[in-house]
């Protein structure tokens, strides 16, 4: 009796321990701004082959049919070919959902003791701060004589700061700045999108970070000092590998087909911000009109930048939402540690960037927490009339608010599967705007592969792509005017009106397209070898240019009338 109940007594202890570990583990996720997929590699063999569209009838995608292609002749574009390198992502999956497994790099929904006050997760420090998503290991006793690890707010890089400083101050002078406070100057830039100079400080005496920050933001050249929020794509991978050839579905779902007939997005640029993208892919072919390494890494295309560039562009095998657009490829994401990571200081060098190199849209599919200086760049960035675009994230129906997709300059894309259901982890929020399908995507990988992917960060993909149609089809529409014509040409979905978990709706890229009057004068791409869009704040200065005006949405009875056979007859 005795050692059946010492038994017994050791299997309890030993399943707690399992539950303990497993609880701790969930709270080191990386509270950080991430890329939402799930992916797993299928076997393809999908021959090429071009839909015949009539504009009247809805397009029906079955589950067995193979992807479309559309085909993409605007005509020859001069754009210097980019070498190709590899990439090697070892990924490290911690079950969540029954079919999916989550990239570290998730914003994880931790639990009630390992939230602070405002619902952010607090966890061990991740380690390094310089963009390249270099995770650090647990270290317990050390410091000053301290046993016991404090708890430390992952969203950040430790030891490291985001500084306003006095953009008079030459770098010798930035460096002495920095040696008076016990800091190194990692890097520091003028930003013209929002008129100041920043730059990265690191601490390199072991003095505690909260000292530090006091210090130096008392000295008469530094303007505003805070924490180097760290930013994670937001992917995920599927447990189960698919094969065969999977059909687009999304495409029926967004009435992309019926779309393609009015317009492709030729001459709308638009501003990838992510991991790197493999330009050589046949997919992207002649679509990345421009480059740009925020990180200045070494590293090769990744996963998850060349799937959201297919979402948007891919024109081979496959079909993208905006097939004829032009991408700027900007890597802020890297590291082959886990999952791909960024930080405020890179995030906004990416923003910049974009700003100044004539973007009209920026994708941002990633999340975090907020931040001042990239709501402050959000903000003058949506300012030069660029329209914002971001994956509402994955960490699911208990998360916080997210940015920069909780930013009200941003249209916040949550996603759905298959059956018009929301995705399981996408986010919810009243700064929901839209959704779009977001479940078992088919979309390209590097080398020439594709890959089969869930989450937020592609249905912000898909409404980026829209977004270029309609400007195609109006160059002169607002960043506002735009977002009122998604939302009042929405499906609806789950409860009537707008809702926390589908904003207006799900996305319709014809009615969207049909409701935007035609631009007749909308101008030629810009010649090859430029990359700012010199035409593009004339016509929008110049008197008599005619915007949409759109009245708000207030209830139900406000959504969209048009093509009403489209919608189900029951709900």
């Amino acid at each position: 009796m005795t050692r059946k109940s010492e038994s017994k007594s050791r299997a309890g202890a030993y399943a707690s321990s399992v539950g303990a570990a497993l609880l701790f583990a969930a709270g080191l996720g990386v509270e950080v701004a991430q890329a939402q997929a799930i992916m797993r590699t299928p076997t393809i063999s999908v021959p090429t082959r071009t839909p015949t569209i009539s504009p009247s009838i809805a397009a029906r995608v079955s589950p067995g049919v193979g992807a479309r292609a559309v085909g993409v002749a605007p005509g020859p574009r001069a754009i210097p070919a980019i070498p190709r390198t590899t990439i090697t992502a070892r990924m490290r999956p911690v079950p969540v959902l029954p079919y999916a497994r989550y990239s570290p790099n998730l914003y994880p929904a931790c639990t009630a003791p390992y939230r602070d006050a405002d619902g952010e997760c607090l966890a061990q420090p991740g380690a390094g701060g310089d963009g390249a998503g270099k995770s650090g290991k647990k270290s317990a006793g050390k410091g000053r004589g301290n046993s016991t690890p404090a708890a430390v707010d992952l969203r950040t890089f430790s030891n490291e700061f985001v500084a306003e400083i006095d953009g008079a101050l030459s770098a010798t002078e930035a460096d002495e700045l920095a040696r008076r406070h016990g800091l190194t100057r990692v890097s520091s830039e003028n930003f013209p999108l929002i008129g100041a100079t920043f730059g990265l400080f690191r601490i390199t005496d072991g003095r505690p970070s909260e000292t530090v920050r006091r210090e130096f933001a008392a000295d008469g050249s530094v303007r505003s000092v805070q924490p180097n929020f760290r930013y994670v794509l937001q992917d995920q991978k599927s447990s189960v590998p698919t094969e065969g050839d999977p059909a687009q579905y999304a495409l029926a779902r967004l009435r992309l087909p019926q779309a393609h007939t009015l317009a492709h997005g030729a001459n709308v640029t638009i501003a990838v911000i992510d991991s790197g993208i493999d330009a050589q892919h046949p997919e992207l072919a002649h679509s990345i009109a421009d480059n740009f390494d925020a990180l200045g890494s070494a590293e090769g295309p990744h996963v998850h930048g060349t799937g959201i560039a297919g979402a948007i562009v891919a024109h081979a095998k496959l079909m993208g939402s905006a097939p004829e657009a032009r991408i700027i490829a900007i890597r802020a994401f890297g590291g082959s540690t886990g999952g791909a990571q960024s930080s405020s200081y890179i995030v906004l060098r990416s923003l910049n960037y974009a700003a100044e190199h004539g973007a009209q849209i920026v994708n941002m599919s990633f999340a975090g927490p907020k931040d001042a200086v990239i709501e402050r760049a959000i903000a003058a960035t949506a300012a030069r009339g660029l329209v914002l675009i971001a994956a509402a994230g994955n960490a699911g129906a208990k998360s916080p608010p997210l940015y920069p997709a909780a930013n009200p300059n941003v249209i916040a894309v949550s996603a759905t599967d298959q059956q018009d259901k929301l995705f399981s982890a996408s986010n919810r929020g009243n700064y929901i705007a839209l959704a779009a399908p977001g479940v078992d995507i088919f979309l390209p990988a590097p080398d020439g592969k594709y890959q089969m992917t869930s989450g937020t960060s592609f249905s912000a993909a898909y409404v980026s792509g829209v977004a270029a149609l309609l400007l195609e089809r109006n160059y002169t529409l607002k960043p506002e005017a735009l977002r009122m014509t998604l939302a009042k040409t929405a499906r609806d979905l789950g409860s009537p009106g707008r809702d926390d978990l589908f904003g207006d709706g799900e996305a319709d890229a014809f009615a969207a397209v049909m409701a935007v009057p035609a631009d007749s004068a909308t101008p030629v791409a810009a010649a090859s070898g430029t990359t700012k869009r010199e035409d593009a704040e004339k016509r929008r200065d110049e008197p008599g240019i005619r915007a949409i005006e759109q009245p708000s949405l207030s209830s139900a009875d406000d959504k969209s009338t048009i093509s009403q056979a489209d919608r189900p007859a029951t709900r």
